[in-house]
């Protein structure tokens, strides 16, 4: 019997290309799904997967057939209602019943095709055609790391890095090539003892000596081990250089009294939106988290997201702090440097164009791009007008208004979509 066996890399997962060719094929159809809930579900879940529905008329394959036509005179077996010569009306091509999820008396229905994508199936369609702003418009610093990576076989290891796969291969490649002869000759002897057992003019003597052989040979093929220490493989790793380049992602976020709860839940958002792009998109991004009132202060993710502060409002404050950081923390010449600030607009008067000055003259000439979004329903107030007189001036900024949760996505590409080469 035939024995087939995997040697893909995928051998766990078989069904890994046709799911990748699937997802290649119909990827603007589930892409357009996705858009169209995620707005329906929390940010905070996006690192669960989704059940996909494609309609099925996008799914069905082109077919060529025969169509109606013809006259056609034909009484079946069993007809108790027609005769020769009435006059029947031609029922409709493909049938009377109606696909889809809708009503019919008549027909099956067919329901739309389900397809649930993984958590990282998910992520890379959300992700998809998004990336950190002029990260390739800079030289970056490269970092030399190693990565431990798959190296072949060697004959000495630690017991823990045995193949038994390839140990065994080997063992029968050994016993097949210490036992070809010996069979032979075995073969060879028990075909000449029974030539001799049906001879009349062989003695016994000569019988004996070629029963003595055969034992001895067959004392031999025993004697050969199922495995030997010359067998043994070992599975073989090696350190494998891997340059990445470095970035580091300040976010900055207002959380004083004007910032009520649904404002600071939709600033959480988008920011958790944005730590798992990062997350996903560069294997070396440092992330640093700065929230603000009338002071600002560098905090862990936990306390940034859900810790609460009373008070008025100093923007400034959190740029002075950037600053410092930068200065003592991340050289501008060994750095990508990116920051995404979150505020519902309030800021004192007296500051704002302290914050017009501080991005001008500190922070702009030293990053690569700096976002701000600002979460309100009001009118817009000193601090947006500021940095609206900024846009004009850098390249490398750019404002957003949300409004309302659905406007999270939307917004988050628009910052962050490709930028042409």
């Amino acid at each position: 019997m035939a024995q087939l066996i995997d040697r893909r890399p995928n051998a766990k997962n078989k069904s890994t290309v046709n799911r990748q060719r699937f997802i290649r094929r119909y990827k603007k159809q589930i892409k357009r799904a996705i858009a169209e809930q995620i707005g329906k579900r929390s940010v905070t879940d996006l690192d669960k997967g989704e059940k996909v529905s494609i309609p099925s008329k996008d799914i069905k394959e082109p077919t060529f057939r025969q169509g109606a036509g013809g006259r056609k005179e034909r009484i079946y077996p069993g007809n108790k209602e027609f005769v020769p010569g009435d006059q029947i009306k031609r029922p409709p091509p493909g049938g009377e019943g109606q696909g889809g999820r809708r009503a019919s008396d008549k027909g099956e229905g067919e329901d739309d095709f389900i397809f649930e994508i993984s958590k990282d199936e998910y992520l890379d369609i959300l992700f998809d055609d998004l990336e950190l702003p002029n990260l390739k418009k800079n030289q970056l610093k490269k970092m030399t790391k190693t990565r431990t990576v798959r190296a072949g076989y060697t004959t000495d290891g630690v017991p823990t890095n045995i193949s038994i796969v390839r140990s065994l291969r080997s063992a029968m490649a050994r016993r097949i090539a210490m036992s070809a002869t010996p069979k032979r000759e075995l073969a060879d002897l028990k075909q000449t003892l029974e030539t001799m057992n049906q001879s009349s003019s062989v003695t016994e003597n000569e019988k004996k000596a070629v029963e003595e052989k055969i034992i001895v040979l067959e004392e031999k093929l025993r004697k050969i081990p199922f495995i030997d220490t010359f067998d043994l493989r070992f599975n073989n790793y090696a350190k494998k250089p891997d340059p990445t380049s470095q970035a580091v992602m300040f976010c900055l976020m207002d959380v004083s009294g004007s910032m009520d709860q649904a404002t600071k839940d939709m600033a959480k958002r988008f920011y958790i939106l944005l730590y798992l792009f990062l997350t996903r998109s560069y294997k070396d991004v440092d992330v640093v988290f700065i929230r603000h009132h009338t002071q600002a202060k560098e905090v862990d993710e936990q306390e940034f997201f859900y810790s609460q502060e009373t008070g008025g409002t100093i923007v400034s404050s959190a740029l002075k702090l950037m600053d410092k950081i930068i200065k003592e923390r991340y050289p501008v010449d060994q750095w990508n440097i990116y920051c995404a600030q979150a505020s519902d607009g309030d800021n004192w008067n007296d500051d704002s164009p302290l914050c017009g000055k501080l991005l001008r003259e500190s922070i702009l000439p030293l990053v690569r791009y700096f976002a701000y979004v600002e979460i309100t329903q009001r009118e817009h107030q000193s601090l947006w007008h500021q940095y609206e007189r900024i846009l004009s001036e850098f390249d490398n900024f750019a404002i957003q208004q949300i409004t309302e949760q659905s406007d999270i996505y939307p917004v988050f590409r628009e910052f962050f979509r490709k930028q042409a080469a």
